[in-house]
């Protein structure tokens, strides 16, 4: 008999929103004109783009801080212009970059428990770009690796490590960029551009593998993200300003593998993928609306599976990595709606009756631990995610602070636009001032030991003092 509804345990997902006092109130979200989606999370930390007077600013409150958000609550404000895009550092929770329309990228530790006072200096201001810095993207596998993306159409690679621009992709595209994706080793990046073409770029050997003119007809920005697969899937607009997905092999990319249109709004659709269970999210800026679908290698290969739908319309959205949802309510996803005036949960979940631990709703998901150093990535070593089992829940670690040891300027070569250059700047021996740190390191820490035996050996002398005591008073 044939089956009538395609079976799927993603059938029945369903979202909801929190209850008033879950969400985060009387936020003055940034009104910039600007596609990116103004909010980053994570298991720790919810992050957002807030309007500023007088340069750009981001407020990052601990999850827990749910309710009305002071007028006087810290920010992080260093940029001198407003802030256009926010990423939390995939293996160090503590770790955000933001790109400004003051033309720089800053990266910044925040405190192990939120701010107490307003943070005005990064670690590391990244300079390079020669126009506003709309997109920012850390590698998903390799440590310290940090991608941004400017007006000037040129994507450059960082080593945020030792604050250098190591490659400077300025001749790829001939119109602005929106939107970078890596895919998930991080060997690739795929992007869309003003140009309506998709490119697939290997940044080391800094060529184009693939591309496709008019991946979409219509004049709006669109949208291109890599699945798990290596296919890539994209949003964008129809000649008729219908709103379109697609899903592409960069193999093959004269013909989409699946093309659907959805409806004609005019908001940017905003893709947010899940490759553990294979389900794209699509929050459309300016809709009330997240409708979610699920890829898989049987035609139509984009299957619809429902809509979330609320009153009011989306500023921006956040998505919380899957180490950061709770296992036992069988939560899948869990977004941050931006509203005019406020930052709303939303969880989605697959109802379930038992309370045990789903393990075919759970599958080893990417973990906080870095699969390469920086400097591995860039001599051309590649690594899948180092997974992690969600079947306790995820406790998060004690992550180490970001240390940006500088280069000796007058060692490094005066351009960072030649591509030999670049490339070989990552092979540089550390410098003197770096070695002469590690042999003061190792004298602190040797201090630290022999205070520490001093200590355990006073311990032992007053427990056997306190025995003869208790002996004489007996």
């Amino acid at each position: 008999m044939r089956r009538v509804v395609r079976q799927s345990k993603f059938r029945h997902v369903f979202g909801q929103a929190v209850k008033n006092d879950q969400c985060y109130d009387d936020i003055r979200v940034s009104r910039v004109t600007w596609d990116s989606s103004f909010c980053a999370v994570n298991p720790r930390f919810v992050a957002i783009i807030i309007e500023a007077s007088g340069g750009g600013a981001f407020l990052v409150l601990p999850l827990h801080k749910t309710g009305r958000i002071d007028k006087s609550y810290p920010t992080v404000c260093g940029h001198t212009g407003p802030v256009l895009d926010i990423d939390w550092c995939p293996h160090n929770d503590q770790v955000i970059a933001s790109g400004s329309e003051d033309c720089t990228v800053m990266v910044w530790q925040i405190p192990e428990n939120g701010l107490t006072l307003s943070l005005t200096e990064p670690v590391v201001i990244l300079e390079g770009h020669s126009k506003r810095v709309g997109i920012v993207a850390w590698h998903p596998t390799a440590r310290n690796v940090l991608l941004s993306a400017g007006c000037d159409n040129a994507i450059i690679i960082w080593n945020v490590g030792t604050g250098e621009a190591l490659i400077n992709l300025d001749d790829m595209h001939s119109d602005m960029i929106y939107n970078v994706s890596w895919n998930r080793n991080g060997s690739l990046i795929c992007t869309a551009s003003k140009d309506k073409k998709v490119r697939v770029i290997d940044p080391r050997k800094q060529e184009i593998i693939a591309e496709k003119e008019k991946a979409h007809e219509g004049a709006r920005p669109m949208r291109a993200i890599f699945l798990a697969d290596g296919n890539v899937f994209t949003t964008g607009f129809s000649r008729m300003s219908e709103r379109q997905l697609a899903l592409w092999n960069p193999k093959n990319m004269q013909e989409p593998i699946a093309l659907h249109e959805m409806d004609t709004s005019n908001g940017v659709l905003l893709p947010f993928y899940d490759p553990d269970t294979s389900i794209i999210y699509l929050c459309g800026k300016g809709d009330s609306s997240i409708r979610y679908f699920e890829i898989t290698d049987e035609s139509p290969y984009v299957h619809y599976l429902n809509t979330f739908s609320s009153k009011e319309p989306q500023r921006g959205m956040g998505y919380m990595p899957k180490r950061g949802l709770d296992v036992n309510k069988c939560e899948i996803a869990r977004f941050f709606k931006l509203h005019e005036r406020k930052c709303e949960p939303i969880i989605m979940t697959v109802p379930r009756k038992s309370d045990l631990f789903q393990d075919d709703l759970y599958p080893d998901t990417a973990g906080p631990e870095a699969a390469l150093e920086a400097e591995e990535w860039f001599e051309g070593k590649n690594a899948d995610p180092v997974l992690i089992s969600l079947k306790h829940g995820y406790i998060p670690g004690k992550n180490r602070d970001l240390k940006v040891v500088k280069k000796n300027i007058l060692d490094s070569k005066p351009t960072a636009n030649k591509k030999c250059d670049l490339i070989s700047v990552a092979k540089k021996t550390p410098d003197t001032a770096s070695v002469q740190n590690e042999a003061k390191l190792d004298e602190i820490l040797k201090e630290i030991k022999s205070i520490k035996d001093t200590i355990c050996n006073q311990d032992e002398r007053i427990s056997k003092l306190e025995q003869q005591m208790a002996k004489i008073a007996a």
